[in-house]
């Protein structure tokens, strides 16, 4: 499946239905009075956040969405019908911004959350609302309202507990597949993820999600490479885990460029709470470990932490860290499949 994280939508809600203008018309009843009923009211489009979708692709191949007009009022005092509403199902995480790609309208963060975007317009009066004892024949209806015509931007920026930073074949994806179930493309070969990923770690009976988005390169906040488009993916996060490859040949540029990178982008990115950890440490000897972690710790000017996400050398030891960091709120007890699966009956 495709990753899309930005589209544009058309929507439209429905106009009222228009009011009736009737009399009564029957045998033997001299003066029947009016009786035309109101127009029905139009459909509202309404955005709902939904559970099991991480992607707004559905929106590339349909962009236009109008919820259903209101019928007319009738004769013999009937009501038209109302419109139907058109939801809009997105992930969770996803903004509804206005023509201008800046004003937030809304900010989907919960299963369920609902947002109407375009309300439907009321239908008008028949001329039975008119009558009085002054007026008791008016031939006069309401139109119903008109509708509501709107272009809108869906964004989504997914909702993670931890996000992973770092330069392109920092080694993001191989700890994410080691850690999780998740299973990004992962090579022999340099090349750098095009989409971010998700993927839900466990550890001590825990569980929190983790976002792993493409690499970021020097001046990507001026455009280069694959840019800061998907440093919003990480902007919910509770703590950033900042990945820095210890065979790069020089491991403090390479943490300066992501941190420079970070403080360009803006926000409270950069002051969210990060911790830094050396990668592919299993290529590396003991005194090439001493020698880089001290360089590291000077230039981070504070502890930094160690591992191999191929030998898993040190993996525990950093997911304890983030867990650390991670509001108990957020976390999940983890379920523990391998047993249940173990303990129960077999099923053909």
């Amino acid at each position: 499946m495709k990753f899309l994280d930005f589209a544009k939508v058309y929507i439209r809600s429905g106009g009222g239905g228009a009011g009736c203008i009737s009399f009564r018309r029957e045998k033997f009843i001299e003066y029947g009075g009016p009786d035309g009923g109101d127009g029905g009211n139009g459909g509202s489009v309404i955005v709902e956040a939904v559970d099991g979708l991480n992607t707004l692709i559905d929106f590339r191949y349909q962009q236009h969405f109008f919820a259903q007009n209101g019928q007319h009022g009738m004769g013999s005092q009937r009501t038209g019908k109302d419109g139907e509403d058109k939801i809009l199902k997105v992930p969770v995480g996803t903004e509804v911004l206005d023509e201008d790609e800046e004003t937030v309208i809304a900010d989907l963060t919960e299963v369920g959350q609902r947002v109407v975007i375009a309300k439907g317009g009321n239908g008008g009066w028949g001329n039975l609302h008119f009558k009085s004892a002054t007026n008791q024949a008016p031939r006069r209806a309401n139109p119903g309202q008109e509708c509501i015509e709107r272009t809108l931007w869906l964004r989504l920026k997914l909702i993670a507990d931890v996000g992973l930073l770092g330069m392109p074949n920092a080694g993001k994806s191989t700890f994410l597949a080691a850690t999780s179930n998740a299973r990004p493309k992962v090579a022999d070969y340099p090349f750098t993820t095009l989409v971010p990923n998700l993927g839900v770690v466990g550890i001590d009976n825990v569980e929190f999600v983790v976002a792993d988005i493409p690499g970021l390169i020097e001046g990507a906040s001026e455009g280069r490479g694959l840019g800061d488009t998907f440093l919003g993916h990480v902007e919910r996060c509770a703590v950033l885990l900042h990945l820095v490859d210890g065979t790069s040949g020089d491991p403090v540029h390479d943490y300066e460029v992501i941190i420079g990178e970070l403080e360009a982008y803006g926000g409270e990115l950069a002051d969210k709470s990060r911790i830094t950890v050396l990668n592919k440490i299993d290529a590396l000897d003991d005194e090439e470990r001493a020698f880089i972690k001290s360089e590291m710790e000077e230039a981070v000017g504070g502890p930094v932490m160690m591992m191999s996400g191929v030998s898993k050398e040190g993996v525990p030891e950093v997911l304890r860290a983030l867990r650390g960091e991670i509001d108990d709120n957020r976390l999940r007890d983890r379920i523990e499949t391998d047993q249940e699966a173990e303990d129960a009956p077999w099923q053909p």
